[in-house]
């Protein structure tokens, strides 16, 4: 839904130069126009009645009416992720923002740009105990980059403005606005919605350091064993076309963390696959042996570099642009810390490669590679391709990449085993592609993230990658997908198990499989029929391909496929908790 320029004029400035009498309610929509909003997810409820006739008496921004709270924040999440756009949701006082709690906090985790609109009661009963009363800022200050409470409706305008501002610059996040019910019914004058917006205590860098990145151009060009680890501050800064001039500039190997899978092209060579507790033996052995590390937007968080004290067994020389500097030497110490604008510092680090003489030594990268090479031969993951007797969860997933890989595909999940999975086994050439939960690992948000995506991608494939575990905790989501045409394909890997928690109870457990097993699921195909939706059974390992195709050739449906897969898979490779990144087990064979 496109906002003509004739409509943001009339949010962002006073026509003629007159002052407008607007409920604070109508201030609130006419900033969000201001900002090109197109979507918003939200549920209604007393604390928000007036913005929701606001929203009535409009027809530029689309309102989309979930079935729970959660599922608002994580479709305007997907939203963000996909388009690079601020996600906005609204919801209403009370259990209105408790239910939303578990979306905000996996923004947050994550660092994506959004604004979440929440209801309060009026100011005079704020602390009174009153009805659908919460502390909303007390509640969302841990997981928030920045929240307002707003008591004067004159303070709308520029609070939105800069709640906008904070949650699309610097290290992104969301940013939550409490708008009391008397402030979005008492008229205010309105003169327009600022142009621009200072705040003396928020002005974060983007200009790297010119002394640190010569110096980082040094190491790089020096190293024998040179390796790039990225993660998702390249997609969030738009930064992957930069990133791969690099790469291919150097030929240096390069990884991808879970969240920056896309940011360098899965099928180029250079590319090691994703490093971390379940990355390949190549990308994790070069982690741990390189001598020259540049970590671009990323954080070294458990989950990529295991325990750290391992991981600093190895001499090496740790370069690390990151736009938060609180990230920097966090988890690891750095010798050569850069902060910036990851697009903005790989930028000039190129343009001075260029203009160097100096070049990498041809003969160590070379004798690199073959070290590499020789842990890619293993070929870690490796499965039982051949198996006619029960549907292996890589199989789907890796038939639906060789289906999908040249058409113009969004793959969203949810958490567990399927996520890995996909993440290993679908290969992502393009940025902002892979739509999921790293930081925070929420079950539940593989649907609403696909709602949001296919509504800002009409004409592009969505696939939510999900199990029977995670996909049940915000199913009634397909009501939502039905009543806004939103016609996403979804392929459950259903084991019967919550699968990564029966792994883990296998492996570390002694095989005490207490309460992982699913014991009363429902009928999938008739739930997804009930919701006016195509349901499909599958549960030969030769009826997946047909099932796939059936299920795309139905392009205005959306369609739920439950594949029976087999219920012992494990994921492999994988670094158990507590171990270092080289301490895999590659499967089986090794328990």
């Amino acid at each position: 839904m496109e906002i003509s320029k004739a409509e943001l004029a009339s949010a962002a400035a006073v026509t003629g130069g007159q002052t407008q009498e607007l409920m604070g309610a109508e201030v609130l929509v006419k900033a969000l126009q201001a900002e090109g909003v197109k979507y918003v997810w939200g549920y209604p409820g007393g604390a928000v009645l007036y913005i929701y006739d606001a929203f009535y008496k409009q027809d530029t921004i689309q309102h989309v009416l979930v079935r729970h709270e959660q599922a608002a924040v994580h479709a305007a999440d997907g939203y963000a992720r996909a388009t690079g756009d601020v996600g906005v949701a609204l919801v209403t006082s009370g259990p209105g923002l408790t239910n939303a709690v578990t979306g905000i906090a996996t923004a947050y985790m994550d660092s994506i740009p959004m604004v979440i609109i929440s209801g309060q009661v009026p100011t005079a009963a704020i602390g009174l105990d009153a009805f659908q009363e919460c502390d909303t800022v007390g509640i969302t200050r841990p997981i928030v980059k920045h929240n307002f409470l707003v008591k004067d409706p004159k303070d709308l305008a520029m609070t939105m403005k800069k709640a906008f501002h904070i949650a699309r610059s610097g290290r992104p996040g969301p940013v939550v606005v409490d708008v009391p019910k008397d402030v979005s019914f008492k008229k205010v004058s309105y003169n327009g919605y600022p142009d621009k917006v200072e705040m003396r205590s928020y002005n974060p860098v983007r200009k790297g350091h010119g002394g640190q990145i010569r110096k980082a151009l040094q190491l790089l060009l020096n190293a024998k064993r040179p390796y790039i680890y990225t993660g998702g501050g390249v997609l969030l800064g738009n930064a992957t076309n930069e990133l791969r001039t690099l790469v291919d500039l150097l030929g240096y190997p390069v990884t991808n963390t879970l969240m920056g899978l896309g940011a360098y092209p899965a099928s180029d060579r250079k590319f090691l696959g994703m490093l971390g507790m379940h990355g390949t033996i190549e990308a994790n052995n070069a982690m741990q042996s390189c001598d020259v590390l540049l970590a671009v937007g990323a954080r070294f968080d458990d989950r990529v570099i295991g325990n750290p004290k391992h991981f600093a067994q190895n001499e090496r020389k740790i370069i690390h642009i990151d736009i938060d500097p609180s990230s920097i030497s966090k988890r690891v110490r750095v010798d050569i810390p850069i902060v910036g604008d990851v697009k903005d510092v790989l930028t000039e680090l190129i343009s001075m490669i260029k203009e160097s003489s100096t070049r990498p030594d041809a003969a160590a990268l070379s004798s690199w590679w073959d070290t590499i090479e020789g842990w890619r031969s293993k070929d870690c993951l490796k499965y039982d391709r051949g198996n006619k007797d029960v549907i292996k969860p890589q199989y789907v997933v890796e038939t639906l990449w060789n289906m999908t890989k040249d058409a113009d595909t969004y793959i969203t999940s949810d958490v567990g085993q399927h996520q890995m999975w996909a993440a290993q086994y679908y290969r992502f050439d393009e940025p902002r592609r892979w739509i999921n939960s790293g930081g925070l690992g929420t079950m539940g948000v593989g649907i609403p993230y696909a709602m949001g995506i296919k509504l800002a991608k009409p004409e592009s494939e969505v696939f939510c990658i999900t199990g029977e575990g995670s996909v049940q905790m915000c199913i009634q989501e397909l009501s939502t997908c039905l009543q806004y045409n939103t016609p996403i394909k979804i392929c459950s890997l259903n084991n019967r198990y919550l699968g990564m928690v029966r792994q883990w109870q296998e492996i570390e457990y002694s095989g005490r499989y207490s309460h992982s097993y699913m014991d009363a699921l429902p009928n999938f195909v008739k739930l997804a029929e009930a919701y006016g939706h195509v349901g499909m059974l599958i549960e030969r390992p030769q009826d997946v391909e047909p099932a796939l195709r059936e299920a795309r050739k139905l392009k205005d449906r959306t369609v739920f496929m439950d594949f029976r897969t087999d219920p012992t898979e494990n994921v492999f490779p994988m670094v158990k908790a507590g171990m270092g990144i080289t301490e895999m087990l590659l499967g089986s064979e090794d328990l």
